[in-house]
This record gives C-alpha cells, sequence and structure tokens, in this order.
C-alpha cells in the first residue's frame, strides 16, 4: 500500500521518499555476495524491493516507469532525520495502534513545525493516534485514507480530528480532487470511516444472504456485477482478489467497534467464511478462495467453491429469468426497477440486498457524515459502483422502495420518512445544470459543493440538448461551447457518429465558437462499428463500403480542417477509430486514464480513417538532426503492427498518439469536459486559424519498402507471425512508405489517405480478416489465423 501512494504521488509529479524498517537477517543472495547487516543496500532493501514490485505490477501503478525516478529509498533508522525537509509525512504501517505511536514518536522528534503528517489507516480511530502529541502535531494531523491499487481506485477519504486546522482541510479536499484525480470525500471519525463502513456492510449482507438463499458463488457475481453497475469482480472474485482475510480483518474491526450499529450481527463472519480462512483459503495471495485456477489437460480451467461443502467444482453458467428482462435495457440506471420486480430467485435477492443497504445507509447519517452525496461518492469511487446507495433508491423510486423495505422488514431512518411525508420524493434534483441533494438537517434541497469545475453532461442533457439521433448528441456547454457526446454501444463510431460529428462542426462554424468531442461513459469510444463492416464486407457491398470508409476519413479530416477549435477529451478505451479521431483534433484533454492505441491489425485491418497517414506525418515532423529516418520509421511501422496500446496518457506521449508540446493531461475525469470547453474558448478567443493541408509529408520509397519485406519475411521465417499477418504488415508498410516511389519524396495528406482507403478495402476483400472481424465481435479477443 505505501508504495502504491508513493507510485501515485509521484504519477502527479511529486518527489517521494519511500522509507520501510531495516531487516534482521540477510537473504542467501546477500549472503553469497559477502553483504553485511550494515551494508546500506540491505539496509534499505525492503523499501527498494517495494518499489520494484510496484514497478512490475501489473495492472501498472505507474502512468510512466520513468516517474519511479521520483521516489528515493530508505529505511526508518537511518533516514528518518529525512522528514526534516519534506511537506507531507504519510504513515502506511501495519493496522496496529502501538506500531502506529511508536512511528509517530520518531516522526515527531525530526519533523520541522507545521509539516504534516497523516495516516492511511482503513479503521484505527484518527483521534487515538493523535493522543499524546504536541499541540503543532495534532494541528498538522489527520487520516488520508486510499483505497487499493491507490492508481485505479479514486476514493480519498480526508478524516480529521476536532484539533485538525480547518484550512489543512479544505487543503486536502481540493488537492485529492485536482492533482491526484481522486474523488476527495470528507468524513468522520468513525469506524471504517465512510466507504469500508457500507461497502462492507453490503458484502458481508451477500455473505449471509447466499447461505441464506441457496445460492452459488457463480450466481452471486452474475447478480452483482456490471448488471447493476458494479465491477465485473462482482462480489466472490472480489474477495479473492483483496484477499478474504483482509475483508475478514475490517468486518471483525466493525463487529467489535460498533456494538450499538443495528446490523452489528452481521459483521460477524458466517461460519464457512470461518472455516475458509482457518484453512487458508483466502483468494488469489493463496492460489484458491472462492475461486481456482487449475490446469487440465494442458488448458486453463476456473473452479468455483462449493459454499456446502467447501470442494471446488467446475465453474458453472448462471442464468435468471429477471436478468433476460434487462438485456434491452443500456442504462443501468434504469434497470433497477426491472430487478427489484423480478418474480424469481434474483428478483428476490435484490429486494433484499437493496433494502437492507438503503435501510442501513440511511441510518448512518449523520452518524459517519453529515450529507447523503458523501455516502454515494465514497461508495462509488471506492468500490467501482456505477451509483451509491441513495442514488439507487432514487432510480427505484424513493416511495416504491420504502414499501418494498417495509415488505422485507427494513427499516428506514427517521429523516426519509419526514422526508416523505413533507411531498419530497428523491435524494437528488438538478437545477441549472448542477446537482443539488436533500439535506437533512435543512430539510431542503441544498446545491453539492465545488461543481463550478465541474461539467456533468447528465446535468446538461435534458435542458441543453441541441440535437440527437440514436448514437450521439450535441449539447450546448454555454460560452460558445458545445459537446458531440456519443452514446452508441461501447461508443462505437458508426453512421449516426459520424453524421454527429459533421453537424455539430457546420453547427459550430455558423452560430458558435467551439468544439469538445467528448463524453462521460465508461470508454470514449472501442473504435468503428465492425459488426456493419463485416456484414458489408460478407454481403460484397464494395460500393458501400467505399463511401463508408471514405466517409470515416473526411469526417477525421474535418476535424482536423475546420475553421473552429476542435478538443478531443478521450478517457479510457480510446481505440481505433476514436484513435483516429485523437489524431486530428487540434488539442487533446485526456484523461490520465485513457488507452489508447490503433488496433485494426487485431481484426487483419490497418488503420483507415487518417491513422495510418497521421503516423507518417508525425513521424516526419519529429524527425531530428542526425536521426536515421529508417529507424523512426521502422518505430511508427511496428507501434501500428504490433497494434500497441498506451497504459495511460502518459505513456500516449511515448508511442505517439498525444504530442507532448500541444496536448494536455487531467488527472480527475469528472473535471476533464471542462477543462477541454476552456481551453477551446481560449484558442477562439486567441484567434483560431484554420490550419492548411499538408503537402509536404516525406516518405522513403522502395527505400524503406524492402527494408520493411526484410522485417516480415525474418519474422514469418520465425514463426513469429503467420503468413496473414505478414500480408496485412505488406499493406501497412506500402502505405507508410507512400507507394512503391523509386526513392524518398514529398506527399499529400490526399496521397496518404487514398493509399490508406485502398489497403484496408483489400484487406476486407480476405476471408482470414473477415474470420478475424467475426472471431473478435463473438469472443472480444484476436484470432491469430
Amino acid at each position: 500500500m505505501g508504495s502504491g501512494i508513493a507510485a501515485h504521488l509521484a504519477n502527479a509529479g511529486v518527489q517521494v521518499l519511500l522509507l520501510d524498517i531495516v531487516p534482521r537477517e540477510l537473504t542467501p543472495e546477500e549472503q553469497a555476495k559477502g553483504l553485511t547487516l550494515e551494508n546500506p543496500k540491505v539496509r534499505n532493501r525492503i523499501a527498494g524491493e517495494n518499489l520494484k514490485k510496484a514497478m512490475k505490477s501489473k495492472p501498472a501503478l505507474f502512468y510512466d516507469k520513468s516517474f519511479a525516478k521520483r521516489i528515493a529509498v530508505g529505511n526508518t533508522e537511518d533516514d528518518m532525520s529525512k522528514v526534516a525537509d519534506v511537506d507531507w509525512i504519510i504513515e502506511v504501517v501495519p493496522e496496529r495502534l502501538d506500531i502506529k505511536k511508536a512511528v509517530f514518536d520518531q516522526i515527531e522528534k525530526h519533523r520541522k513545525p507545521g509539516t504534516i503528517v497523516t495516516s492511511n489507516t482503513s479503521g484505527i480511530p484518527i483521534h487515538l493516534m493523535a493522543k499524546g502529541r504536541s499541540d503543532d502535531f495534532k494541528k498538522h494531523f489527520l487520516g488520508t485514507h486510499f483505497f487499493n491499487p491507490v492508481r485505479y481506485l479514486r476514493l480519498f477519504e480526508v478524516i480529521p480530528t476536532k484539533d485538525t486546522l480547518p484550512e489543512l482541510v479544505d487543503f486536502f479536499m481540493e488537492y485529492g480532487d485536482k492533482f491526484l484525480g481522486k474523488t476527495s470525500v470528507l468524513a468522520k471519525d468513525t469506524p471504517a470511516f465512510i466507504g469500508n463502513r457500507i461497502g462492507v456492510f453490503s458484502i458481508m449482507d451477500i455473505l449471509h444472504l447466499v447461505k441464506e438463499m441457496d445460492l452459488t458463488v457463480e450466481e452471486v457475481d452474475k447478480l452483482t456485477g456490471p448488471v447493476i453497475g458494479h465491477p465485473k469482480s462482482a462480489t466472490f472474485r472480489t474477495a479473492d482478489l483483496v484477499g478474504l482475510d483482509t475483508l475478514a480483518h475490517v468486518a471483525t474491526g466493525l463487529y467489535q467497534g460498533v456494538p450499538d450499529d443495528e446490523a452489528h450481527d452481521l459483521f460477524q463472519l458466517p461460519d464457512y467464511v470461518q472455516k475458509m480462512l482457518d484453512n487458508k483459503m483466502l483468494g488469489d495471495k493463496t492460489k484458491g478462495g472462492f475461486y481456482k485456477k487449475v490446469k487440465k489437460d494442458g488448458k486453463k480451467e476456473i473452479l468455483a467453491l462449493d459454499l456446502n461443502t467447501l470442494e471446488y467444482r467446475p465453474k458453472q453458467k448462471a442464468k435468471f429469468a429477471t436478468l433476460a428482462l434487462t438485456q434491452g435495457i443500456d442504462k443501468v440506471k434504469d434497470r433497477y426497477k426491472v430487478l427489484v420486480k423480478g418474480k424469481d430467485k434474483a428478483g428476490e435477492f435484490y429486494r433484499k440486498t437493496f433494502s437492507g443497504l438503503f435501510a442501513y445507509a440511511s441510518h448512518r447519517l449523520p452518524e459517519i457524515a453529515d450529507h447523503l452525496y458523501q455516502i454515494d461518492d465514497a461508495v462509488k469511487a471506492g468500490f467501482g459502483w456505477q451509483y451509491g446507495p441513495f442514488q439507487i433508491w432514487d432510480a427505484i423510486g424513493v416511495s416504491k422502495a420504502l414499501e418494498m423495505m417495509q415488505k422485507e422488514g427494513k427499516q428506514p431512518a427517521a429523516w426519509v420518512l419526514k422526508m416523505q411525508k413533507n411531498g419530497v420524493d428523491s435524494f437528488y434534483t438538478v437545477k441549472d445544470g448542477a446537482t443539488y441533494y436533500y439535506d437533512i438537517s435543512q430539510e431542503d434541497y441544498v446545491k453539492i459543493p465545488g461543481q463550478d469545475d465541474f461539467i456533468y453532461l447528465d446535468n446538461y442533457r435534458a435542458s441543453n440538448t441541441l440535437w440527437k439521433n440514436d448514437d450521439a448528441s450535441i449539447i450546448d456547454l454555454g460560452d460558445g461551447i458545445i459537446d458531440i457526446e456519443f452514446h452508441s454501444k461501447m461508443n462505437t463510431l458508426g453512421v449516426g457518429v459520424i453524421e454527429a460529428i459533421n453537424r455539430a462542426i457546420d453547427m459550430a462554424e455558423e452560430k458558435y465558437d467551439g468544439l469538445v468531442i467528448g463524453n462521460q461513459g465508461e470508454h470514449f469510444s472501442v473504435g468503428a462499428n465492425l459488426a456493419l463492416v463485416l456484414m458489408l464486407a460478407v454481403e460484397q457491398e464494395w460500393d458501400e463500403l467505399y463511401m463508408a470508409v471514405k466517409t470515416f476519413q473526411d469526417t477525421a479530416m474535418k476535424v482536423r480542417y475546420s475553421s473552429i477549435p476542435v478538443i478531443v477529451a478521450p478517457h479510457g478505451m480510446t481505440f481505433g477509430g476514436g484513435c483516429e479521431i485523437t489524431l486530428h483534433a487540434d488539442k487533446v484533454v485526456a484523461a490520465a486514464e485513457t488507452y489508447i492505441g490503433l488496433v485494426e491489425f487485431g481484426v487483419g485491418l490497418i488503420p483507415a480513417g487518417g491513422g495510418t497517414k497521421e503516423f507518417v506525418l508525425r513521424t516526419y515532423d519529429k524527425l531530428m538532426k542526425g536521426d536515421v529516418e529508417i529507424n523512426r520509421y521502422m518505430e511508427s511501422f511496428l507501434t501500428i503492427a504490433m497494434a500497441k496500446v498506451a497504459t495511460s496518457a502518459h505513456e500516449a506521449y511515448d508511442l505517439g498518439f498525444l504530442k507532448k508540446d500541444r496536448d494536455i493531461i487531467v488527472l480527475n475525469k469528472d473535471r476533464q469536459i471542462a477543462t477541454a470547453k476552456k481551453h477551446a474558448l481560449q484558442m477562439a478567443q486567441d484567434g483560431y486559424v484554420k490550419p492548411i493541408k499538408r503537402d509536404d509529408i516525406k516518405v522513403l520509397g522502395q527505400e524503406i519498402l524492402g527494408y520493411f519485406g526484410v522485417g516480415t519475411d525474418s519474422m514469418k521465417a520465425g514463426r513469429y507471425i503467420s503468413e496473414h499477418d505478414q500480408k496485412i504488415a505488406n499493406k501497412l508498410a506500402y502505405v507508410m512508405a507512400g507507394g512503391d516511389l523509386s526513392g524518398p519524396g514529398y506527399v499529400s495528406e490526399d496521397y496518404l489517405i487514398e493509399l490508406e482507403r485502398e489497403a484496408f478495402l483489400s484487406l476486407l476483400g480476405e476471408r482470414k480478416t473477415l474470420e478475424r472481424i467475426d472471431h473478435m465481435l463473438k469472443t472480444g479477443k484476436p484470432l491469430r489465423n
């Protein structure tokens, strides 16, 4: 956890000193080298090894591996004096008060007055850790609770004591949001704070209910995953990932720490969980928990645990009639009403779990938080839920949910009944593009603070939509800037999205000042609508395919060569055509968690929405004096041919998908649209001038074509690629070389785009390419045929 926090602070541009304890024994490797316990490398080994693990972690903890250089390592005996030179000291030691107090004793000996000290404890009361410390220490001490993995889980709980300076609390609320990309939530100093208190309640409720309802682990994970806006790991797979011992530790802490809680007994571990703990069936860390991976006949197989026998058996598919009713409902929020009406075991499960969750969350106000939005924010950011308890309650309907809860024997807090009696029928409402929540002390709606720096498209859609079709909407963001929001399945770029982009540019050129292409779905865009491409290719509708490809290319070029600034705001998966639209922006405002790449090779094609052209252009523009031109073009060739995907926006700089001198990165995705709007507005105010089409792109012709050919021949001979892989690679090489020109020359963008289009269409005439597309659509995985 400590190295994860260090890595993310390094991601944010902070210099970090990572300290850990001194080893008491030498490793065999250290003994073989003749090292002693006094050797600095030995004494810093634990911190050093943790840093190395962080660098090798998958998924990656660093946005860019080079950021690890921002972290220095040391140990708590030799280097504690160095805390005198830092601004912020974070304690991340084992969850024992005596150990933490011993560490604070050492810190207080060396820290300068005014230095901030925080604890990352997940449950030890903050005020107990502050007890006995100096006044200055107390004023500058609070809890800052990150969730693991730190880079990916956005919750940042800020937990002050009565002595913490108010301005310090304000500082961390802003710092977590703006500089760490987190959802900062102000929590009270109560057991497990907010996220774990509600999240662990929900898990423990299910752990008890699974036996009561005789459900299997697969059935529960089917019911508690993406269908309700939770992560794919759902309940039991999440427990395996986190570690059953970790979950049990928090639950046991709550069982001991909240004796007066109305759900106190729920935090007691079920018998089968205790047996799993006794048998060290802890999840991934012990190679088996609720699931277990084995090899059978040379193939990997996943087994599931039978909770009655605690024996593993083959994993089974779970099916429920209630879930089938939601298959045509794309928006998670619209599914909840259907799920709780289910007449099978799934419907019963949802009525029981949601009733319990709503009642428990309502009773926690004002115990763990003053405002209901803080509970929703904490659970969403800490556990990856799309909606929090009160938002789900709103989606079902406050009154309908109260009726359901009554039937399930779950009593809400008195303030909810009073709210209903006063005629208030929702916990949230939207006014003038801002979200308001029901404040239980004022008994009225209050605007959620800090929204002025954010644009939530959900709040703009109802009143500011200028035009829409089934796949996209054009929304007025105000101040002369409009936005295109994709809402096709996985935000694929089909006919409807292309129509919207063209229409939005026309509208903006006519009466607006700038355009943002950005949405707030899970992903920016996974690329072209492959199902449509496959259908047209199978039916050999070549004229339609030609026009579809040319229209996409023309649209990408229109993004580049319109008379208004176009800002693209990618996030999450930004693949294929989504990447190509991004490549043609005047400026990119990327979320740090942007996974971008030209992945067409995986389905037997080459990028033909201007992507290949753009990589040739960018390669030429980046050439520096002394560069070996062929090597630079080969690097770009391999980026496309290997379908490389940047695992962060920072890595996208290195791979050439983003430009360091132009594009910017925003750590907090919630700020992305607002930031993009600001840049569009600034560019318009600065006097935006439409670019001129390029006709000066250097290509190397047959000089590099032969070089590419030798490379693909050797890869084929070494059986690294198939014959069809080689064919695709040779098509790409032909385009990037500028065709079969006799030697180096200069060509236009239009020339390269035409070569792209010809290569793309010819590959769609190949049976093996169609097999690859079909396989990808059916399995989500590439086929190597």
